[in-house]
C-alpha cells in the first residue's frame, strides 16, 4: 500500500512554524524545544507574503535562508508554503479589481486574510511569480520535504460575485454546455421568464427579489470549486516544471468544509492533507473527528494521508473557545493516527504574541514550557517515535458510505419541501451509529468501487448525476429519505421518488410529507419527514402509527423514509449489518469505546465516563487511550 510518509519513516510530528512573527534570538530556543518534543516536520511560510515580497519588485528571502538552514542543521524537514494564502497589502492597493465582492455586493478589504478574488488574473499572475521565485531558490534545499500550496482554500472567500467573477463564470458555462439551448435547457429557464439570449445577460446568482433560479446556484457553486481549484494547479504547474520530484500538498478542511469539493481536487494533490478543529457546540466533537478521518482517507483513495493541523488546546476563532482535558491532545493525535493519518501537526508551534490568532493553542504556550501542555507535547513525541510500524498500514473497514459534494450544495438550496434536512444530518446518524458500535466506514464518491463492502451507506444523495451506480452493486445498501431526487441539472427525476432508486427499493413514493413535532413509529421517535410509499415489491418493517411505512426492505436495499431517533437508526443499521455479515471490532466494548483497526495494530477510544475492561490490553481509564498490537 503507497502513501505519502516523512523521508525520515517516522510519524510526522510538529506544525505551523512562523518564525517571522519573533526574533532570531528566538529561534535558537525554538529548535533547542523541538528536538526535546520530538518535532521532526514544519511548515514555514504559510502567511509570509508581505515580508518575502516588501514591494512588488522587491524580493527578501534572507531570513527565510537562515531558518530552513537552521532546521535543517537540527533534524526538522519543512513543508515550504508557497505564502500566497493572503495578498500583502500593496498588492490590494495596486489591484482594487481584485478584491472579492459578496452576493449583496459589498467589498470585503484587506485587513484580515484571503482578500482575494478566485477569479482574479492579476492575483494568479502575482501568485505564479512568487512560486516561481521560491521553487527556483529553495529546490534544492537538503531541508524540502514537501510543498504547502496557499492554505484552507476558500476558508474565508469560497466565492466571488465581483464583474471578473462573472465574466469568468460565463466562460466557464460555455465550456460546459456550448450553446444557450443546452444552458436553458439545462437551468429550466421558461420557467419565470429567465430564458437568456446572450451569454452577456447570465450573471452570478447575485441577491434577488426571491429564489434565484437552483440549477443556476449549483453550477455557480462548481464554478467557485473550480475557480478555487485553478488557482491551486496554477501554482502546481510551477512547482511541478521547477521541483518535479517534490511532493505538493494543500491542506483541506474535512468534514465539515461545504463550498470545495474535494473529491474533485484529490487527483491533483500529492499528499492528502487536511486541518480539524473540534467543535463541541456542534455535536459529539470525537464523532466528528472520526467522520473526518474515514473522509480524508476515502479522498487519498485509501492511501495514507497526512494531519496538517489540529489544535494543542483551545482554538480562537468559536463563541466559547473550551481548553483540551488532561490527555485529549494525545487522544485526539492517535484517532488521526488511528483512520490513517501519517503524522500529528497542529497550528502552531508558538502561541503568537499578537494578532487575531494569539489566543489560539499551540504546541509552545504563552506560559512555556513549564506547563501541563508542554509536558503532554513532549510525552506525545516520545510515543509517536515507537508507532511508525503502522505507517502504510491499511484501515479495516467492510461498510462504505456515499459522500459526495454536489448533492450536499443542491439539498440545501432553497424552495424545497422542507428548510430542515439538511446533508451532513443523516451522514451523521449514519456514520455515527457504526462508529459507537465498533464498525469502521470508508468514505466513497458516486461511480467508487464498492465490490470490496459489504454494505453501502447512501444517506442525503439528493442529487444523482449516474442513477445506475449502484447497478453493479450486489452487497447490501442502505438509502435514507429524500434521496435519488434529480439529476445532475437539479431537475426532477419523474414517474415517483424516489426515482434514481425505485427499482432497487421495491417501492414508489408519491408525495413527501414533511412535518413539524414528532411521530411515533414503533417504539421509536420520528422527526422532520414522511412519505406516501406505495410497497412494489417491499415489505414495511416499520410503520407509523398511521400504518404508513416508515422502514422498507427489498431483498438487500434497505429504505428510510423518516428521520429517525438515534435508537431508531440504531435499530434499522443493526438489521441491516447484521444481514450483511459485518462484524464489529471487540464486540463486547460498551457504546461510547471507539476502536479501529489500522493494519494489526487496534487502537481503542474510551470516551465513556468509566473505566472499560478490553481484551488484549486490561483496565482503560475513562478518556484513556490504547493501542493494542499486534492485534488478536
Amino acid at each position: 500500500m503507497s502513501g505519502w510518509r516523512l523521508s525520515t519513516g517516522r510519524v510526522a510530528y510538529g506544525g505551523d512554524y512562523n518564525p517571522e512573527q519573533w526574533p532570531e534570538e528566538t529561534w535558537l530556543e525554538d529548535v533547542r524545544l523541538m528536538r526535546e518534543a520530538g518535532v521532526n516536520l514544519v511548515t514555514v511560510g504559510v502567511f509570509s507574503w508581505a515580508t518575502l515580497q516588501p514591494e512588488p519588485e522587491t524580493y527578501d528571502f534572507g531570513w527565510l535562508d537562515r531558518i530552513l538552514d537552521l532546521l535543517h542543521a537540527n533534524d526538522v524537514r519543512v513543508d515550504l508554503a508557497t505564502a500566497t494564502a493572503s495578498p500583502p497589502p500593496w498588492f490590494s492597493r495596486r489591484h482594487p479589481e481584485s478584491l472579492p465582492v459578496t452576493r449583496e455586493g459589498t467589498t470585503l478589504w484587506p485587513g484580515g486574510r484571503q482578500a482575494y478574488c478566485p477569479s482574479s488574473g492579476a492575483y494568479r499572475e502575482a501568485a505564479t511569480k512568487l512560486v516561481h521565485r521560491l521553487a527556483t531558490r529553495y529546490a534544492e534545499h537538503p531541508a524540502l520535504e514537501l510543498w504547502h500550496v496557499n492554505n484552507e482554500y476558500g476558508c474565508h472567500v469560497s466565492a466571488c460575485y465581483c464583474d471578473v467573477s462573472a465574466a469568468a463564470f460565463r466562460a466557464w458555462l460555455r465550456d460546459r454546455y456550448t450553446t444557450l439551448d443546452a444552458l436553458n435547457d439545462a437551468w429550466g429557464t421558461a420557467f419565470w421568464s429567465q430564458r437568456y439570449y446572450d451569454w452577456e445577460e447570465i450573471h452570478p446568482p447575485r441577491a434577488a427579489p426571491t429564489f434565484p433560479n437552483p440549477s443556476q446556484q449549483l453550477d455557480f457553486a462548481r464554478f467557485s470549486s473550480d475557480e478555487l481549484l485553478e488557482c491551486y494547479r496554477a501554482e502546481l504547474a510551477v512547482l511541478r516544471r521547477v521541483t518535479p520530484d517534490v511532493p505538493v500538498t494543500t491542506n483541506f478542511m474535512t468534514p465539515s468544509f461545504k463550498p470545495v469539493d474535494y473529491f474533485a481536487w484529490a487527483p491533483d494533490v500529492d499528499v492528502v492533507s487536511t486541518d480539524h478543529y473540534l467543535r463541541p457546540h456542534e455535536g459529539d466533537a470525537n464523532l466528528d473527528l472520526a467522520l473526518s478521518g474515514d473522509l480524508t482517507r476515502g479522498l487519498a483513495g485509501g492511501r495514507p494521508w497526512l494531519l496538517m493541523e489540529h489544535s494543542t488546546s483551545a482554538v480562537n476563532w468559536q463563541p466559547v473557545n473550551l481548553a483540551k482535558a488532561p490527555g485529549e491532545l494525545r487522544r485526539n493525535s492517535l484517532a488521526h493516527l488511528a483512520r490513517g493519518s501519517n503524522g500529528a501537526l497542529f497550528f502552531q508551534w508558538r502561541a503568537s504574541q499578537r494578532g487575531a490568532e494569539k489566543f489560539h493553542s499551540g504546541l509552545v504556550p504563552h506560559a512555556g514550557t513549564d506547563t501541563r501542555l508542554w509536558r503532554e507535547v513532549v510525552a506525545l513525541g516520545e510515543e509517536l517515535e515507537g508507532l511508525s510500524a503502522v505507517l502504510d498500514q491499511p484501515v479495516h473497514a467492510e461498510v462504505a458510505l456515499v459522500w459526495d459534494y454536489e448533492s450536499w450544495w443542491a439539498v440545501e438550496l432553497d424552495s424545497h419541501p422542507s428548510d430542515q434536512v439538511s446533508y451532513l444530518d443523516r451522514v451523521r446518524a449514519f456514520h455515527g451509529v457504526l462508529w459507537q458500535a465498533g464498525v469502521t466506514v470508508d468514505v466513497a464518491a458516486p461511480g467508487a468501487d464498492l465490490s470490496a463492502y459489504k454494505l453501502v451507506l447512501v444517506p442525503s444523495l439528493y442529487l444523482v448525476r449516474d442513477p445506475d451506480f449502484l447497478d453493479d452493486y450486489d452487497g447490501h445498501v442502505v438509502i435514507s429519505y429524500f434521496s435519488g431526487i434529480v439529476d445532475a441539472n437539479d431537475g426532477v427525476l419523474l414517474g415517483g421518488y424516489p426515482g434514481a432508486f425505485r427499482e432497487r427499493l421495491g417501492i414508489r413514493v408519491e408525495e413527501f410529507r414533511p412535518f413539524v413535532g414528532e411521530r411515533r413509529v414503533g417504539e421509536f421517535t420520528a422527526t422532520v419527514w414522511s412519505e406516501d410509499v406505495r410497497l412494489e415489491g417491499a415489505e414495511a418493517l416499520l410503520r407509523f402509527d398511521d400504518g404508513t411505512p416508515a422502514v422498507t426492505r427489498h431483498g438487500d436495499a434497505w429504505y428510510l423514509a423518516t428521520r429517525l431517533d438515534e435508537a431508531g437508526t440504531t435499530h434499522v443499521l443493526r438489521w441491516a449489518w447484521q444481514a450483511a455479515g459485518v462484524q464489529p471490532l471487540l464486540p463486547e466494548l460498551p457504546l461510547g469505546v471507539e476502536r479501529v483497526r489500522r493494519g494489526d495494530h487496534v487502537f481503542v477510544f474510551n470516551h465513556t465516563a468509566e473505566a472499560v475492561d478490553v481484551p488484549g490490553h486490561g483496565p482503560l481509564e475513562a478518556g484513556g487511550a490504547a493501542v493494542i498490537a499486534p492485534a488478536r
